[in-house]
This record gives C-alpha cells, structure tokens and sequence, in this order.
C-alpha cells in the first residue's frame, strides 16, 4: 500500500511498516468518510446523509467483527484490533463530517473548536494509539495539534470553502474586525480583511505553540510523524502570513522538496 501524495506523505515515510500501514488505513477511511460529504455533487454519489450513515454502519461492522463492505473498511478493520484504535474517535470524525451537511457558518470560536476537535483532533487520538504512545500528556497535544491544523488548513482553503458556500472562520471574528462575508468573497486583503486573518494566523500559531508546551519527552521519538505535520503545516501558515494574507489568488502550498527538507530536519533535530 502506497502512502497517499499528501502533506503527510513525508509523515508516513518515517514510521515503521506496520504503523505506517496502519496510519495510511486510517486516512484512507477518513478521507472517503470527508468525500461522503465533500464530493456529493459526484454523478454515482449518495445523498450526505445517506452517504454518512453508509459510513456508521461500516464503522460498526469494523468494530463488530462483522465483515466490512467497504475496501477502507476491510483495509482498516485488522488494525482496529492490533493496535486497540479507539471507536468513539472514528464516531467524532464522522460526526464532524455531518457537520458540514448543516452547518456552514460558525458563530463562535467555541463552535468551531468543536468542528476541529471532530475532524482533526479525534484523527490525532487514533494516531497516537499508532504511535504507541505513553504518557496521557500525548492525548493533550494530539488535541492542540488537530486543532491548529484544521486552523491552517481553513485560513488556506478561504477561497475554496466559500465557492462551496462555507465559511469557517467565527462570524464573531468578522464582526470583531469590521469584516463581513462579501468582503471574503471579494477576494481582496482590505484592511479589515488583513486584520481578521492575521488575528486568526496568531490564534493557529497559540495552538501550535501550545501542542508544543504538553508535547511528553518519553515520547518525543514516537510523535516524529506528527511532529513532521506540525512543522509542515506550521510551514504553510506562515507562507500565508509572508504572503501578506492573500489567501484569494493560487493556493498557499509549501514545495514538495522543502516538506521533504523538514521532515529530515525533524528526523535528524528534532525542535
């Protein structure tokens, strides 16, 4: 199984087989339970809900011993076992999945922080049971680090999320900075738009900073990977910032050579 071409790929590559094989079933079924959703517009794609309960019902058919419809179900479910992956987490992903089916405004930091704690911090619980990580400390930084990637990952994909009639970012944030919805849509760094993303850029780098605060030493070398995607992505944010926050023309992406650059900077000095 190859490990799919994404911000993560360097992340895989450093891990042990097993583990590796592992994380790369994990994504898989992640990412088809995100397309559920994601790419309903798809000619032979089910109706969201439909699509999602599709995904619950495979979940429970993983964890029941029962024999998966799916190939991501059947790819992940030896794995569930092995590495005792935690149900619940897979549950908050699916259900921060459905969110999208709902909701495409968020009015408060809080609401979102719950949409990144399902989407990303509950994918960073199963990776540390991966990982095989030992200290109950790793379960705080798996959720600081879900949290600011998902942040980044929303600050970069503005322009995207808003040609899908999402907006992500907090409406009392906008408000805050004098900023509204058409502003976004205009595509264009105004002062009030400037504010508001560099007010949400120092917001990621706090959760970054604070995934680093509960980081537990014994398990600096177990987290390597994870590591990698905080260097990678933290990368990224600050491409947005260098950029002057002009996150409306070609999309921030940090060069595959450079993530392959940090990633052996991470392997080699750990920071």
């Amino acid at each position: 199984m190859a490990a799919p071409k994404t911000s993560f790929y360097y992340s895989f590559l450093v891990l042990p087989p097993d583990q590796r094989r592992a994380i790369i079933a994990v994504w898989e079924f992640c990412r088809a339970v995100d397309d559920a959703v994601d790419e309903c517009d798809a000619e032979d794609a089910l109706p969201p809900r439909e699509a999602v309960q599709l995904w619950r019902d495979e979940l429970a058919r993983c964890f029941a011993g029962q024999t998966p419809v799916t190939p991501q179900g059947r790819t992940l479910q030896p794995f569930i076992r092995e590495f005792d992956l935690p149900r619940q987490a897979f549950e908050d992903v699916i259900d921060g999945v459905a969110m999208d089916i709902d909701h495409d405004r968020y009015e408060t930091f809080d609401d979102l922080v719950e949409y990144c704690h399902r989407v990303a911090s509950a994918v960073g619980m199963i990776c540390i049971r991966i990982f095989r990580c030992t200290n109950p400390k790793a379960a705080e930084y798996a959720e600081y680090l879900g949290v600011a990637l998902q942040l980044t990952n929303i600050l970069r994909d503005i322009r995207g999320d808003l040609e899908r009639g999402r907006v992500y970012l907090p409406m009392e944030d906008l408000r805050a900075h004098g900023c509204t919805v058409d502003d976004l849509r205009k595509g264009e760094v105004t002062e009030p738009v400037r504010r508001l993303l560099a007010f949400e850029c120092a917001r990621a780098h706090e959760y970054y900073e604070k995934a680093i605060a509960v980081r537990p030493p014994e398990d600096r070398g177990r987290l390597v990977a994870a590591e990698i995607m905080r260097a990678v992505y933290a990368e990224t944010l600050a491409r947005i910032e260098r950029r002057g926050y002009d996150v409306f023309g070609e999309r921030v992406r940090t060069p595959k050579p450079l993530q392959a650059l940090i990633a052996l900077r991470q392997w080699l000095f750990p920071s």
